[in-house]
């Protein structure tokens, strides 16, 4: 066992290096770590982490950067209070000072499952719903540049197959009522509840919507659960947790009701976070993960707000 003091070990790291230039980034990627985040209720649970680090290296002289201190300093940066603006410009900052004069910049990539609790449609029902999420800040020339990116799993319905279903189930009813005279709603209700009543089906299929927003950084909390809901309110049919009989009715209705292409999709989403004061940018891919074919339907949007 090394019983020798620090101040005596070898540290090569104070070595000239051999092709001198800077560095635009030196650190770390894929540490575990556990941070605190506010829940849905405002209160500050611990989740597990994977963080990236680094800071830049402009000393072309230098050899490397003190990895360890930011290693260390990380393990502390979020175990007593939740992720905030305010926070990330802290440690930042810790950052670049622990580097004694080497760094002027840091940056940290945060990704985590966020865990919602999320009502049933129709039924006294609750369950949980993971989102992904992704933090990315960066402290550069005094100023904290924010963004925020997480993912929303959504069903959606094929505009040109619920128009071609709707054309055969119209063929059907035509056919099978064609020397019915007079015609009762009695009748009529009862044939469409039968199997006769359902010739065809339009295909739906389970979607995505990843989302990054570039957030102005002139406010307390990052708004990722006002920014979640606007996105599933946009688009309408967000995939359920508890589901019984009448809840999955009520998902039915919605899908009727909303009807889309990834395009579509793409510009709701957009939608709900074009008027958005804190949004600087946005980048939006939606994809549909087709049950017709075997590739997805994919669409891209990306805006600035004013």
């Amino acid at each position: 066992m090394n019983t020798r003091p620090p101040a005596m070990l070898p540290d090569v790291a104070h070595e000239a290096a051999a092709l001198a230039r800077p560095l635009d980034w030196v650190g770390m990627d894929r540490i575990a770590v556990p941070v605190r985040i506010h829940d849905a209720d405002g209160q500050a649970v611990q989740v597990a982490a994977d963080v990236d680090v680094a800071v830049d290296l402009r000393d072309g002289q230098a050899r490397g950067i003190h990895m360890s201190r930011l290693y260390l300093q990380l393990q502390q940066a979020f175990a007593s209070e939740a992720i905030t603006p305010g926070g990330l410009r802290r440690v930042l900052q810790g950052f670049v000072d622990s580097q004694k004069g080497a760094s002027t910049r840091a940056r940290l990539h945060i990704r985590y499952e966020h865990l919602l609790q999320r009502r049933a449609l129709a039924s006294d029902n609750v369950g949980w719903k993971r989102y992904p999420v992704t933090i990315e800040a960066e402290l550069s020339e005094g100023h904290l540049h924010l963004a925020l990116g997480f993912a929303v799993e959504y069903s959606s319905t094929c505009p040109a197959s619920a128009a071609l279903s709707r054309q055969v189930n119209a063929e059907r009813f035509a056919s099978d009522f064609a020397a019915a005279r007079p015609m009762s709603t009695q009748v009529v209700a009862e044939w469409l509840a039968s199997e006769r009543g359902l010739a065809a089906t339009p295909h739906a299929q389970r979607s995505r919507a990843d989302v990054r927003v570039v957030l102005r950084p002139a406010f307390d909390e990052l708004p990722l659960l006002d920014l979640v809901d606007a996105v599933e309110a946009s688009l309408g049919t967000p995939v359920q947790t508890a589901v019984k009989r009448e809840d999955e009715q009520a998902f039915a209705e919605l899908n009727a009701a909303n009807l889309m292409f990834c395009e579509d999709a793409a510009r709701r989403v957009a939608g709900a976070l074009s008027n958005d004061a804190r949004i600087e940018r946005y980048d939006i891919r939606v994809a549909h993960f087709e049950s017709l074919h075997p590739h997805d339907a994919v669409a891209r949007v990306s805006g600035t707000n004013a």
